[in-house]
């Protein structure tokens, strides 16, 4: 299956070879960083990060920052789910939550210094919306105290239609929000209670719909595929009526069945689990829907319609990918707020404590939650940027690159130029004296060929369990 490819002209195109992908197809980072976060450690803490605010001030960095912000609370435990939640009812664990965030918030401000322009705004979770119009209007209130949201901004949230009204899409769109991500799976009813989400198409509707006419620019769907019961004919099914609602983007996430490592998972029957060969039917299945349909193939998991921006990023060149995923603005410092949230400024990575207790602890002694992250050698920041570029370009000049790290490129990567040699023989990549180019074969293996430049997957063991990386 073939869509066709004219650089800055047309969607990058891409041959699904069952084949090659059963044959290479392993675990890996997804790489929304390099180093990936299992390196993080210990050793770098609040004291670090605050240095590293100290020398982007002294850089005078006029350019924008982006925050992201977890709210970790979610009414009803989905047994898929791998993110850092905690299961409640009680909303006013939030309004403690959010004196917290209050805190954190201005002490990040005071590092950055004067008033930063925030170009980006996310928020994740947990569920987001598990707040009520009133504290997410205080959340708000909060971040524009301490920065400037801008006309050309993207800020966006995650939904769980579930649990949402269209008056509430209204109200988050008068503040600010203009790109949403709502959380689907499954539509059918037999998936859904085995994952303990059960939610109708009309409830999907309403809050798309709602986003729609009160000017969102955007509106993406998640799908994961490997859930327990789904079938090929189930799946397009689920398809068929996601089509039907024609959004934006669409992200279609490989179930990773991991028990040991997240406890509501323990709750799904593996017998019910479709087998690898199902699965990859599956995705076949769903990428020629997809492709049929007009949607473009942006990378990895992630689709979009021609003209939604994340489309005519990687047509132009300018497609970046960070903690959230794929994104449309270069590449900006990261302020993170909430437990486990992970930010980036400079040459440096942060994350918060995952324990609530323990980030409230650390932030009633005046400290900022950080408990790890890395300060990246320059070894880092050259593989982070061929990384970047492999995932987001699907090329990158060799000549170029050198001449930026100022390295021989072939030389300095003499292994990893053996193992592309190898991968160029499979019809994965295409080499000559100055490109690195995947193939059209070789653009569903991203992940694969990107792990080639990975010097810590081949130096330093992990305790990390990746996710298939097909």
């Amino acid at each position: 299956m073939t869509t066709a490819i004219h650089d800055n002209v047309a969607p990058a195109q891409f041959i699904f070879d069952r084949e090659l992908i059963e044959r290479l197809d392993g675990s890996g980072p997804r790489y929304t960083s390099y180093p990936t976060a299992d390196r993080f450690t210990t050793e770098f803490n609040g004291v670090d990060y605050r240095h590293c605010l100290e020398q982007r001030q002294i850089g005078a960095s006029a350019k924008p920052v982006s925050l992201y912000a977890h709210i970790p609370f979610c009414n009803t435990v989905c047994y898929y789910c791998a993110c850092n939640k905690v299961i409640t009812k009680d909303k006013t664990r939030a309004d403690t939550y959010l004196g917290y965030l209050e805190r954190e918030l201005a002490l990040h401000a005071e590092g950055l210094g004067p008033r930063q322009d925030l170009i980006q705004l996310h928020f994740g979770g947990g569920t987001p919306t598990f707040l009520s119009d009133e504290q997410m209007q205080r959340l708000m209130d909060a971040i524009r105290r301490h920065f400037n949201l801008l006309p050309t901004g993207e800020y966006s949230i995650e939904i769980d239609p579930r649990k949402v009204s269209a008056d509430t899409v209204r109200l988050l769109a008068t503040q600010g929000f203009n790109r949403m991500s709502v959380g689907v799976q499954d539509f059918d009813l037999q998936v859904q209670k085995a994952v303990n989400r059960v939610q109708s198409v009309e409830e999907t509707l309403t809050v798309i719909d709602a986003a729609r006419s009160s000017g969102f620019k955007s509106v993406s769907l998640d799908l994961i595929y490997g859930l327990p019961h789904q079938t090929v004919d189930s799946v397009r099914r689920t398809l068929e009526t996601v089509l039907s609602i024609r959004p934006d983007r669409l992200a279609l996430y490989n179930y990773a069945h991991l028990p040991t490592v997240f406890m509501p998972q323990r709750r799904i029957n593996e017998a019910d689990l479709p087998s690898a060969e199902v699965k990859l039917d599956i995705l076949q299945m769903a990428v020629q829907m997809l492709t049929d349909a007009g949607y473009e193939f942006i990378g990895m998991d992630h689709f979009a319609l021609p003209d939604d921006d994340l489309a005519v990023a990687l047509r132009q060149g300018r497609l970046q990918r960070n903690f959230q995923g794929y994104s449309t603005h270069a590449d900006h410092d990261l302020v993170s707020i909430g437990t486990s949230a992970i930010g980036k400024v400079g040459a440096s990575y942060h994350q918060n404590a995952k324990d609530l207790e323990q980030y409230y602890a650390m932030l009633d002694e005046g400290r900022l939650p950080i408990v790890r992250g890395l300060l990246l050698s320059a070894d880092d920041l050259l593989r982070r940027a061929i990384i970047q570029a492999l995932m987001c370009r699907f090329s990158l000049s060799m000549e170029a690159m050198g001449e930026g790290f100022g390295i021989d490129f072939k030389q300095y990567f003499a292994p990893e130029m053996a193992r592309l040699a190898e991968y160029e023989a499979d019809g994965l990549v295409e080499l000559d004296d100055e490109w690195i180019a995947v193939t059209p074969q070789g653009r569903f293996l991203i992940r694969t060929i990107a792990m080639v430049f990975d010097r810590y997957l081949r130096e330093k063991q992990t305790h990390a369990r990746y996710s298939k990386t097909i």
